[in-house]
């Protein structure tokens, strides 16, 4: 399984950005999608994950009201739409799928993961 992140950018405090998450080589309708991330010098961190129905999600209490994760199982595409940014959001993110239909915070429970998309908030 391929998994390849996209949309970071820059943005301002306040903005938002929509990360988009395409797989390929597997079954991804089978699969549980998670979004982590990372910033410079701290532990990767959780931030939302999905069922493979998508009908549930779960997200880290910082996230709550500001991102939403959704999924397109017709088009192997798992979103994250970050709204009201702050410069602490700053941080790789990486998306990871899961084949156990596991959609919570246990970083090493996901078995694929894919490479990162920079997201930088400016202050």
């Amino acid at each position: 399984v391929q998994l390849q992140a996209s949309g970071g950018g820059l943005v301002q405090t306040g903005g938002s950005l929509r990360l988009s998450c395409a797989a390929s080589g597997g079954t991804f309708s089978t699969y549980a999608m998670g979004w982590f991330r990372q910033a410079p010098g701290k532990e990767r961190e959780f931030v939302a994950a999905i069922r493979r129905s998508g009908r549930e999600t779960y997200y880290a209490d910082s996230m709550k009201g500001r991102f939403t994760i959704s999924r397109d199982n017709a088009k192997n595409t798992v979103d994250l739409q970050m709204n009201s940014l702050k410069p602490e959001d700053t941080a790789v993110y990486y998306c990871a799928a899961e084949t156990s239909d596991y959609y919570g915070p246990i970083s090493r429970l996901y078995d694929y993961w894919g490479r990162g998309t920079q997201v930088t908030v400016s202050s």
